[in-house]
């Protein structure tokens, strides 16, 4: 057997998914949890028959899948929002940071001179507004936790990566239990934003490079990574990982990812990689 199916949904996997996928010429092999599964037999005509269901169909690799490193985007894919975004709608510039947002996660701008673009308007915001955005709306998005506490015991190497900021990098890893955080610095004088980030800016390429560099300092590939993420500039990262997996994603990186979850949670990523329900935590 070359290749799975994996099976994933929210909450739950219905019985009449799998019923079609099967009736389809797929296989059950495993019930991974209540809301994966793993098949054999003709995997792309049993994933063709579920066009159209809440379920994600994701063929991969049989051997080979289970990894040793994970790397995570922060903003819509570990949490919930886009710092950025929360920290421009207390400076009063949010309608228009958001929308330079969309254009870069698109891919339509290059993201390192659409990040400066947005901190300079962040400028004489107090740092006593990051402290609320992370308090009343930086959230982990489901299954994020478990994902990483699960990887943390199996263990694997587990880093949050981010375009984003150390600021709330820190604060989300810490709470999430990612033993590593990149991320740029925001410039913060006298209480306030400057409108600037340090030097160099971690971006699109910068982001595989530190995949490639914690890969190294563990002895490992870069075959050896999961990574994970949902923007344009997410793309060289999960090409560079051994399973890039796109989480409710922009088109452009969807268009490389090994695997795409758009209804599944988090936890998703443990079933892609064949890690059943007995062995996760958290």
């Amino acid at each position: 057997m070359d290749r799975v199916l994996v099976l994933t949904a929210a909450g739950s996997l219905p019985d009449a998914a799998l019923a079609r996928a099967e009736a389809a010429g797929g296989r059950l092999l495993r019930r991974l949890a209540p809301d994966a599964a793993e098949l054999g037999g003709e995997v792309e005509s049993a994933a063709a028959a579920l066009a159209g269901l809440a379920v994600d169909a994701n063929i991969l690799p049989a051997a080979g899948r289970r990894k040793r490193l994970l790397v995570a985007d922060m903003d819509s894919t570990i949490i919930g929002v886009e710092c950025i975004d929360e920290i421009a709608a207390e400076a009063g510039v949010g309608a228009q940071v958001a929308a330079i947002t969309e254009r870069a996660m698109q891919g339509a701008l290059d993201f390192e001179a659409a990040l400066r673009e947005r901190v300079a308007l962040l400028a004489g915001l107090p740092e006593a507004a990051l402290d609320r955005v992370c308090a009343t709306r930086v959230r982990l998005n489901p299954g994020a936790r478990r994902l990483v506490q699960t990887m943390n015991a199996l263990g694997a190497v587990t880093a949050l990566v981010s375009g984003g900021f150390t600021w709330f990098t820190e604060r989300v890893a810490a709470e999430a239990g990612f033993g590593v955080h990149r991320a740029n610095t925001l410039i913060i004088e006298n209480g306030r934003l400057t409108g600037a980030v340090a030097a160099p800016i971690l971006g699109r390429a910068a982001k595989r490079e530190t995949l490639e560099a914690l890969a190294a300092e563990a002895g490992l590939s870069p075959r050896d990574a999961v990574a994970v993420g949902d923007g344009a500039n997410d793309a060289e990262m999960l090409r560079a990982a051994g399973l890039g997996v796109a989480f409710r994603a922009k088109p452009t990186l969807r268009s490389v990812a090994d695997a795409v979850i758009d209804h599944a949670d988090l936890t998703a990523v443990l079933s892609l990689q064949g890690i059943a329900e007995e062995e996760r935590r958290g």
